[in-house]
This record gives C-alpha cells, sequence and structure tokens, in this order.
C-alpha cells in the first residue's frame, strides 16, 4: 500500500540559504520535483537571510517576504556566518519558533555540537553522491510534509 503525502492547509515555504549556486539549483530542482514546498526563498548569503527573516530593507513587505515554514541553512556563508544566523533566529522572540535544518557539507563534531547548542532542529551532511543526496532531499520533503507539523509562524505586520 503506497503512501500519500498530506498536503498542509497552507502552502509550505522555505527559505533556503546557500552561498553554493550548483547545490541550490540541485537542492531546488529536487525539492521542486517531489512537489515539497509550495514557495522557495533562496538567498546566498547569511546578512540577506536575516534581512528576509527580521523584514528589512527589501523585504519589510509581508505580503511579499512571508515568514517561511522552515529554514534550510548552510554553515559556511559569507557575510553572517550560517552559525550567527542560527543564534539571531532562535534569540528573535518572533522567529524562534521556526524550525531551522543545517544542510552541509562539514561533518565535524564541533559543527554539530555548536548547532545543536543553537537549537537546530536538525542538522544533515550533504552526502557526496549524488543519488543520495537527492534521497537525502526526498526524505526530507517528505518528513516536512508528512510527519512534521509546525508551529504556526505569524505572518502578519504587528508580528
Amino acid at each position: 500500500m503506497s503512501e500519500q503525502i498530506k498536503t498542509p492547509a497552507e502552502p509550505l515555504r522555505i527559505l533556503f540559504v546557500e552561498d553554493n549556486h550548483d547545490h541550490a539549483e540541485l537542492v531546488m530542482r529536487s525539492l521542486e520535483d517531489h512537489r515539497v514546498a509550495n514557495q522557495i526563498t533562496h538567498v546566498d548569503n547569511g546578512e540577506t537571510a536575516l534581512d528576509y527573516l527580521l523584514r528589512r530593507k527589501e523585504y519589510q513587505d509581508p505580503a511579499t517576504s512571508p515568514r517561511p515554514h522552515v529554514v534550510l541553512l548552510d554553515l559556511r556563508l559569507p557575510r553572517v556566518d550560517g552559525l550567527d544566523v542560527l543564534k539571531q533566529i532562535k534569540a528573535d522572540e518572533k522567529l524562534r519558533r521556526i524550525p531551522v535544518v543545517v544542510l552541509t557539507t562539514s561533518d565535524k563534531e564541533s559543527d554539530i555540537a555548536r548547532a545543536y547548542d543553537l537549537n537546530a532542529n536538525a542538522y544533515l551532511v550533504k552526502p557526496i553522491d549524488f543519488s543520495k543526496f537527492v534521497e537525502l532531499l526526498r526524505d526530507l520533503g517528505f518528513f516536512w510534509l508528512a510527519w512534521n507539523r509546525p508551529p504556526e509562524v505569524p505572518n502578519g505586520e504587528s508580528d
């Protein structure tokens, strides 16, 4: 018997923070192919990620820059490091409930421990093998759509 993926009442929105454009394209294509998210916003550095989340600069309008349901976050980022982005997300009262999944090439124990110390919700190491990477992304999408129940993310101007 095949399992059907439940579709949430509201389309899933992902903020994807990745500076490697090849990885970004692969991840976004895979998430779209597996119908994981209805909206994927990609930014390529930590500073822009924080601008988006904190509604600064060109991201001030909640209608055009809605809060994501989940953040996929690389660690090694220009301008503001991924761990600093994670720290600021989890320290902000309006953002701290947004699940943050670290998706990185680093399998260093110190990075893993630091990410969890900063309240990352998951830490995934990008496999080198292409097919395993695609499988990881498919499973990640299935988890977020079928199993996980994220908290409501306020999106209004008063949030």
